[in-house]
């Protein structure tokens, strides 16, 4: 865009209470309500200067789509590259006979080998153009290692909390990458109580999963990505493994500001939260028709990335899949080893919790919730690679 303005970015905005907060300083969320801080765009304006043909030649990344971010200035950007990846088509059936029309976006591709690359470079770029120099977050695995890489990036520190039990190749990635690492007896959710306290104390900037604005921006580029790939059309059903929610939260912003642009359509995908049998806070609520997810008692699951017993968002990501009119199901361990084979024998390396979504989509197949001619995107959120311990089952 030459000199035009990089991003238009407009201010925050409760998602709860909808009171405004000061853009221009570092925000974690609202001081009224404590809920989610969503950034908002002067969408009028961009329509009038963007087209969907002045994309083609941008950089192939997720700053592509630079004026639906909240970085101000091109020069604060912390990028490895991350985004536009591949959405794969399943051809011969075997995946899901079932199905007519199957895609899987692989983020498996991704630097770091996670999506939680997305809501890091977009988290940290901001915080750098804000002056921030230390960051504290709690994190199941991926997110730590990501946060560890972008900040290595950026020079600046970051200080994971982390349960000690995480998978042995996320911990390495922290520390190699000059991380501070504090592994914590118990789980994420006390990971997260500790990365807040210490924050506090200490005046790093809190990155833990929705508790700041910018992540979930970072995040959104997986629905801008998915609508241009498939030609500024949507799936008629989109099914997310959901551990924290942050990436099923920002496709449905995502999708809004589209609209909001002209460029799609008011037609929605259904959204399906997939979670583990052993972990299923939000399944639990979806179900019994409350508005936030209870914390789910002793949780155990292969996959590392589900196991969230209380997940921040579970207020915006149960009222995405009603909106959407989705639903919230889980699946069992076995389902996704079995799920993880069958993928990696079609030559798609996804990650447990990325094959998570095959396991539900058979049961959604099972139960008729879905039609066969009805176009189906799994999204894949990791590669196997960091997972190595399950290959051999």
């Amino acid at each position: 865009m030459g000199s035009r303005r990089y991003s238009f970015v407009s201010g925050l905005r409760c998602s709860r209470c909808r009171r405004e907060a000061d853009y221009h300083t570092p925000q974690t969320v609202c001081t009224f309500c404590g809920a989610t801080l969503f950034a908002e765009y002067d969408i009028g304006s961009l329509a009038e200067r963007l087209s969907k043909d002045s994309l083609s030649n941008r950089v192939h990344s997720m700053w592509r789509y630079h004026e639906l971010l909240p970085v101000k200035d091109p020069r604060h950007v912390v990028t490895l590259g991350e985004g536009m990846t591949p959405v794969l088509k399943s051809v011969d059936g075997r995946l899901a006979p079932l199905v007519s029309e199957l895609l899987v976006k692989d983020d498996g591709l991704m630097p770091t080998g996670t999506f939680k690359a997305r809501g890091m470079s977009c988290a940290i770029s901001r915080g750098v153009e804000l002056g921030l120099r230390d960051y504290g977050l709690a994190s199941a695995g991926n997110a730590g290692g990501a946060a560890a890489m972008y900040a290595a990036r950026a020079g600046v520190k970051v200080h994971v909390f982390v349960p000690k039990d995480a998978p042995v190749m996320n911990l390495a990635e922290m520390e190699s990458s000059g991380a501070d690492v504090i592994r914590v007896e118990g789980l994420i959710d006390k990971a997260g109580v500790l990365a807040s306290n210490e924050s506090k104390e200490k005046g790093w900037f809190n990155l833990s999963t929705m508790k700041e604005p910018y992540r979930v921006e970072g995040k959104k580029t997986m629905g801008l990505e998915i609508s241009e790939q498939l030609g500024w059309t949507l799936p008629d059903i989109i099914i997310y493994p959901t551990g924290g929610g942050t990436g099923l939260v920002g496709m449905w912003k995502a999708f809004n500001e589209l609209e909001e642009m002209g460029w799609i359509g008011s037609n929605r995908p259904r959204m399906v939260a997939v979670q583990a049998e052993g972990c299923q806070p939000v399944v639990r609520a979806f179900e019994s028709g409350a508005e936030e997810a209870s914390p789910f008692p002793n949780p155990k699951t292969i996959a590392s990335g589900l196991r969230v017993p209380a997940p921040f968002a579970s207020e915006q990501i149960l009222k995405v899949i009603r909106e959407s009119r989705g639903c919230a199901i889980a699946v069992q361990d076995s389902e996704i080893l079995s799920s993880m084979r069958r993928f990696h024998r079609t030559g798609v390396f996804v990650c447990p919790e990325g094959a998570a979504t095959l396991a539900a989509l058979d049961k959604l197949s099972s139960d008729h919730w879905l039609d066969r001619n009805e176009r189906v995107l799994l999204y894949n959120t990791g590669n196997c690679y960091k997972y190595g311990e399950y290959l051999t089952h």
